[in-house]
């Protein structure tokens, strides 16, 4: 299988799909349900999300949104997801949610709307033939943002020719330093696994 690229992410989700069924956990390419939910609340964690828009960019079946609606009851919620079968589950799932807009396409598509957050967890840990592919997202996501971007990376446990791939945090945090001249980093919350958060001011 060819893993480098687009074509490669649909066809290693679909294989997914077909394995373990569109709704599932396992279709997103998440081995435990505890590592996402890990995920999401060091996303959450960007500022107050409580009357503001968010875009969730790779967002599946946008599980992302009931997490953050617990929080942020007045969240607004753009889901972005490129995978029809994955974007038919959230449909589903959210289509009576009046805060709740589903969009189908690549999220570093310039069509993307301007949300006053954009997160992405977990849709920038793909491997790519272009070596400046995920210095690319970031830059191009941060654009897309009033206030902030978070997103997460791998740190490690990536076996070698697998579709997902490792950063090291002091690489991703001095290119983001290029960008703007706050930035953090969460760390400890899951094994080898970090968030970054990219602020506008």
């Amino acid at each position: 299988m060819n893993l480098f690229g687009t074509a490669g992410v649909v066809r290693y989700h679909k294989t997914l799909i077909e394995r373990y069924g569109a709704g599932t956990t396992r279709a997103l390419g998440w081995p435990k349900i505890e590592g996402q939910w890990a995920r999401f609340k060091a996303l959450s964690q960007i500022g107050d999300l409580d009357g503001h828009s968010v875009l969730d960019a790779g967002c599946g079946h946008a599980d992302l949104y009931p997490f953050l609606k617990k929080r942020s009851p007045s969240v607004t919620y753009y889901g972005c997801e490129q995978i029809p079968e994955l974007l038919q589950v959230a449909t589903q799932r959210y289509k009576r949610e009046n805060n709740v807009v589903l969009l189908q396409g690549d999220f570093l598509d310039t069509a993307m709307p301007m949300t006053d957050y954009v997160l992405a967890s977990g849709s920038l840990t793909y491997r790519h033939s272009d070596d400046n592919f995920v210095y690319n997202a970031i830059e191009t996501l941060f654009a897309r943002c009033r206030i902030a971007l978070g997103f997460n990376l791998l740190s490690g446990g990536v076996e070698p020719n697998t579709l997902l791939t490792a950063y090291h945090p002091d690489e991703i945090l001095n290119f983001c330093r290029t960008l703007s001249k706050r930035v953090q980093i969460q760390v400890g919350y899951w094994p080898d696994d970090f968030t970054v958060f990219v602020y506008k001011d």
